[in-house]
């Protein structure tokens, strides 16, 4: 093993620092080109779901992946490589003109961020002192969710004058900068672990497969039928390669996924409770543009604001709610938060077809506010006890199944949503009037969910006590 060489931990985070902007800016930006893209192709709006589904399989199935791969080769190689496949992904989607090759670009973009986003939260992990974790989480969601507020405003201004195509080359301009800045900048601390030889190629194949396969379940079900021929061969297909998965583990020498770590009851529940809260964000985000579109198409603009406003909350819940899990028993700043995200999905309840601005904005902020602190105080709970030598995997695998929540929001929740309002607008209904109706049926749907998370937090094993100090 290399000798660790410690370095000020402020100062060596600069470059994961500019990574993580990195990743919110362009996430912001983007955020608003799947419906203009399938807009221009003249497609349904659930194909918004295959576009961000094929980002998704790969940024969450490959994270555990890459984040052993920085345990080997170190974080700072890991982080380059993440940046540029990033690049590389993004200029793909400038060129792209067919669904199908959007579908790749989108793919490559999420390789680039299931590397880049294990060796940041890995820095965190083992860099910051142990007092200041939470706070370290907290840093790293602010500058996640502070680069991403202008991005949708920004970001649809761009597409209203010059096109999506245009907004996407300004992101490619922003991450080829990053890429220049991080290469100059140096992280001191010990960056190689293991040898490549013991490397689970096996597993990493097989985690691909299995997880890329759960995310399309419950798309493939939604848009072509639980009944429908494709969605009964995709569910076989991943019980068969959950099966495979489980015994190639078990057999392996230094498995990806390590069940010591994972069958943990706090990462059991906190997984539990992020599946069901945490996914809401991404699909709230999807369905509030599409809702804008149905209700008021001449004003597109507002959705972008809307957004703005999500990323500011949680900017300010990971700022304002996250640190108190350094100070208070975690499952109690959770429950808080969580409340509050319940709260933001309740204000769609008071949707109308002529939805102000003020009040989409009102339910995304306080959305973003309660997400932006559970989402913190859940990587302090979730990663707690995790080594050194085995971080890059330890968050990765974290990071596979945080990822894992907010696709499956959209696999769940969007389709929900517009296949609702389709069958409203087939049926003879005025599309605003099927949108409204189907946004209240969400809110009454996630309200449920949230509600079942905070009683997954409750069961959480305590971390904090007067004699021990924190522990898991």
């Amino acid at each position: 093993m290399e000798k660790l060489i410690r370095t000020p931990y402020i100062k060596g985070f600069v470059p994961y620092a500019l990574a993580a902007f990195l990743v919110g800016l362009v996430g912001g930006f983007t955020s608003l080109f799947s419906p203009a893209f399938v807009e221009e192709l003249d497609l349904p709006y659930n194909n918004t779901t295959w576009t961000a589904l094929a980002m998704a399989v790969s940024t969450a199935a490959l994270a555990p992946v890459l984040g052993r791969v920085g345990d080997m080769i170190g974080r700072r190689i890991t982080l380059l490589i993440g940046i540029a496949v990033f690049t590389l992904g993004n200029i793909l989607t400038a060129v792209a003109y067919t669904l199908a090759f959007m579908l790749f670009a989108r793919f490559v973009v999420g390789v680039g961020l299931a590397a880049i986003a294990p060796v940041v939260i890995s820095y965190i992990v083992t860099e910051f002192p142990p007092d200041k974790i939470a706070k370290g989480f907290a840093f790293y969601m602010f500058i996640s969710g502070v680069s991403v507020i202008f991005g949708p405003i920004l970001g649809g201004l761009i597409i209203k004058y010059y096109g999506w195509r245009m907004m996407i080359w300004v992101c490619v301009a922003v991450s080829a900068v990053v890429f220049v800045a991080c290469t100059l900048l140096r992280d001191k601390s010990a960056t190689v672990r293991k040898k490549a030889e013991n490397f689970d190629i096996l597993g990493a194949v097989l985690i691909l497969l299995f997880f890329g396969l759960l995310l399309c379940v419950p798309s493939f079900g939604q848009n072509f039928g639980w009944r429908s021929k494709l969605f009964i061969t995709v569910l076989i297909a991943d019980i068969i390669a959950g099966i495979c998965l489980l015994a190639a583990e078990k057999r392996a020498r230094n498995p990806i996924l390590k069940g010591s770590f994972i069958k943990r009851r706090a990462f059991i529940l906190s997984v539990a409770a992020l599946f069901l809260t945490q996914g809401l964000m991404q699909a709230n985000m999807t369905n509030i543009i599409v809702f804008v579109n149905f209700t008021r198409p001449q004003d597109s603009m507002v959705s972008g604001y809307a957004i703005s406003v999500m990323y500011l909350g949680m900017s300010l819940g990971a700022v304002l709610i996250g640190p108190l899990a350094d100070r208070f028993e975690p499952k109690r700043v959770l429950v808080s938060s969580l409340a509050l995200t319940g709260i933001g999905c309740g204000v769609m309840l008071l949707f109308s077809t002529d939805t102000s601005a003020l009040l989409l904005a009102a339910s995304l902020g306080i959305l973003g506010f309660g997400l932006g602190g559970n989402g913190t105080v859940f990587m302090k709970v979730a990663l707690s006890g995790v080594s050194a030598e085995e971080s890059g995997a330890g968050t990765g695998t974290y990071g596979l199944f945080r990822d894992l929540a907010a696709p499956f929001g959209v696999a769940v929740f969007v389709p929900m949503f517009t296949n609702r309002a389709q069958s409203l607008i087939s049926a003879g209904v005025e599309a605003s009037t099927a949108a409204l109706t189907s946004v209240r049926m969400l809110s009454a749907v996630e309200i449920i969910c949230v509600v079942a998370g905070i009683i997954a937090v409750l069961f959480l094993p305590q971390i904090y006590n007067s004699k021990k100090g924190a522990e898991i």
